[in-house]
């Protein structure tokens, strides 16, 4: 241990490696408070090379490595495994790597430090003229890198895609310590692999991402944004498709249901958005794809869509932010009612109300907790069929109800893993959403690029199969 610390300073500087016990213990647990595990200390590269040197002394003590970004998630993927381990794991934080290279304005992309922040990235590109793609409640956390390892969505996946279609180059260190780098930009180019996408969603299981190549968005202002009371999702995903059929420009679409709203109210002390209670919520954000068309025109299209009555409609920047703030701070207010199981899945927008539907005896099943009934909150982006269930009230370490929620997500054609990813949660229920063949070629990769399992065991591929090996 002593010589890995002293090998870990040489490459990053004394002050850049932590290892005192409570230091390093919030490092090793994660946002949610559900997942925490032991590492030997925290080390902060400041540069590829200095990760490069990093990954090399740990390869020479054989101690695995832990890549963490903003520690957002919700999966435990970027802290260490429960229980002791030996060698305890290194955790590489990428708060370091944080260079903002000047916009490229002629191609319209920039390079980015893993360990900027999106709300960073956002500044950045605002300053030059454009937007990036990727927004999420977590913007002042969350990093471009761990962005990447999750792909995620956020808010406006439903316009922009989610992180996969706006990174068009990445920087890496591979588990040798060799360095792989493209950050050229070009969209015309078929060289081979695409080794930035294959980084994509690769959970930190793959390489360490230093620095990212990522696509611009020319500025697109709200013009309006609405909430509509619903009947549920069911007749919330109709009315999206109402809106997105009269209305182009569609930024964002997401649903709250009637706990959650009535929850957010209650810790935010926020009013009623509507005259009338509702079971559930849409709240989508629109812009004019033509910014000097009239606004009347514009609102006249949108009443195309039949608005239910019940609509609120803002077209001002602060009551803009008003409407969303029901949906923004929705997170931080279950928070404030316990440590929730949080199940991030995925679901054809054709299934939305049957799932949501048998979501209800999922946590009817699951049985009260110590302090009474289960509740459950569903939010998320309706316009990509990504919702974030929330179940609080059952013992934290029961993972039945999240099991259950994800098993029932993959029964209705969609995925049990979403924006936030398979981490250490979700790694058992895989099979449930990828075949046995797709699960062997990721262990192929695993081992083809990662051979002694260094870079963040037991996230993203569940254990083999015993009973699968030969002999």
């Amino acid at each position: 241990m002593r010589k890995l610390l002293a090998d870990l300073r040489a490459a990053t500087g004394p002050a850049h490696v932590l290892a005192e016990p409570d230091v390093v213990a919030g490092y090793a647990t994660d946002w949610t408070r559900r997942y925490a595990g032991t590492a030997s200390c925290v080390v902060s590269p400041g540069s590829t090379s200095e990760v490069a040197d990093v990954i090399r002394a740990c390869a020479a003590h054989g101690t695995p490595v832990i890549p963490q970004g903003g520690n957002t998630g919700l999966v435990g993927g970027s802290v260490p495994a429960p229980g002791p381990a030996w060698p305890a794991p290194v955790i590489l934080s990428a708060r370091r790597l944080t260079g903002l290279e000047p916009v490229d304005v002629a191609s319209g992309q920039v390079t980015a430090g893993a360990g900027t922040t999106i709300a960073q990235l956002h500044g950045h590109a605002a300053a030059a003229g454009f937007r990036y793609g990727v927004d999420l409640a977590s913007r002042d956390s969350a990093t471009v890198g761990g962005t990447i390892a999750t792909n995620a969505g956020g808010i406006h996946t439903i316009r922009y895609g989610p992180t996969r279609s706006q990174l068009a180059g990445i920087t890496a260190v591979l588990a040798d310590g060799s360095v792989i780098s493209n950050l050229s930009g070009l969209t015309a180019g078929s060289a081979g692999y695409d080794l930035a996408q294959l980084l994509t969603g690769s959970e930190g299981t793959l390489a360490v991402i230093t620095q990212a190549r990522l696509r611009l968005r020319d500025p697109e202002p709200a013009a309006a944004v609405l909430l509509a009371g619903t009947a549920g999702i069911a007749q919330a995903a109709d009315l999206l498709a109402r809106i997105r059929a009269a209305v182009p420009g569609l930024l964002a679409a997401e649903y709250v249901d009637a706990a959650g709203l009535a929850l957010v109210r209650e810790a935010a002390g926020l009013p009623a958005p509507l005259p009338t209670a509702y079971q559930g919520y849409l709240l989508a954000e629109l812009t004019r794809t033509d910014p000097a068309g009239d606004a009347d025109i514009y609102l006249q299209r949108l009443a195309l869509a039949a608005l239910p009555p019940d609509t609120a409609i803002a077209q001002d920047a602060g009551g803009m932010a008003a409407l969303w703030a029901y949906r923004e701070r929705l997170t931080e207010a279950i928070a404030t009612a316990g440590i929730p199981h949080k199940i991030d899945v995925a679901v054809p927008a054709s299934e939305l109300d049957a799932f949501c539907a048998g979501l209800r005896e999922v946590v009817r099943a699951a049985g009260p907790g110590p302090d009474g009934p289960a509740r459950l909150i569903v939010f998320g982006h309706i316009g990509v069929g990504n919702l974030h269930v929330n179940v609080i009230g059952p013992d934290l370490a029961d993972t039945e109800v999240d099991a259950a929620v994800a098993r029932l997500a993959a029964a209705h054609g969609g995925s049990a893993a979403a924006e936030h990813g398979v981490g250490r949660a979700k790694t058992g229920w895989l099979g449930w959403t990828r075949s046995a063949a797709e699960i062997a070629a990721m262990r192929s990769v695993k081992a083809a690029l990662d051979p002694a399992g260094l870079f963040n065991p037991g996230v993203l591929l569940p254990p083999p199969d015993p009973a699968a090996s030969p002999g």
